[in-house]
C-alpha cells in the first residue's frame, strides 16, 4: 500500500528544493561556474531533487510493482515507473537521465562537467515539477 504521507512530503522537498533551485536559472554559465558557493549549491540542490525521487520511485515499485521488474539502476526505477501508468513512457524517458547526473554529483563531485550542471538546471526545473504533478495524482 502506498504511504501517501511519505509520497507528500517527499513531493513537498522536492517542490522546496525546485523553488530555491530557480534562483539560479537566470545566471549565466559564467556567472554560476565562477562563483563556487553558487555553483556547490545548485550541485547539491540537483543532487536532493533527483535523490528524493528516487527514493518516491523505490517506494512506488515496491507496492504497486509485481517484483519482477528490471529496475537495477537508479535511472531503471524512472523507467519502471512508466510501466506502472504513473507517467507516460515518453516522460520517463526524459526524466531518466537525471539519475546519471545524479550518481556524477555524489561519486565523481571532483570531475563534475560545470557545462553540465548548468544546463541541468532548466531541464529539472521543467522536469521535476511534471514529476511532482504525477506523484501527487496518484496520492489524490
Amino acid at each position: 500500500m502506498l504511504d501517501h504521507e511519505f509520497l507528500q512530503r517527499k513531493v513537498k522537498l522536492i517542490q522546496e528544493d525546485l523553488n530555491t533551485l530557480e534562483q539560479f536559472k537566470d545566471f549565466t554559465f559564467d556567472e554560476l561556474a565562477k562563483d563556487s558557493i553558487m555553483f556547490s549549491a545548485t550541485e547539491r540542490y540537483l543532487e536532493r531533487i533527483v535523490t528524493r525521487a528516487i527514493d518516491i520511485n523505490r517506494h512506488v515499485l515496491a507496492e504497486l510493482g509485481t517484483g519482477a521488474e528490471s529496475a537495477r539502476t537508479y535511472e531503471d526505477t524512472f523507467l519502471e515507473l512508466a510501466k506502472l501508468k504513473v507517467y507516460p513512457e515518453n516522460f520517463a524517458k526524459e526524466i531518466a537521465p537525471s539519475a546519471g547526473l545524479r550518481n556524477v554529483l555524489v561519486h565523481e563531485y571532483d570531475e563534475v562537467d560545470k557545462r553540465l550542471v548548468y544546463e541541468s538546471v532548466g531541464k529539472a526545473l521543467a522536469q521535476y515539477a511534471r514529476y511532482c504533478e504525477y506523484v501527487l495524482k496518484l496520492v489524490a
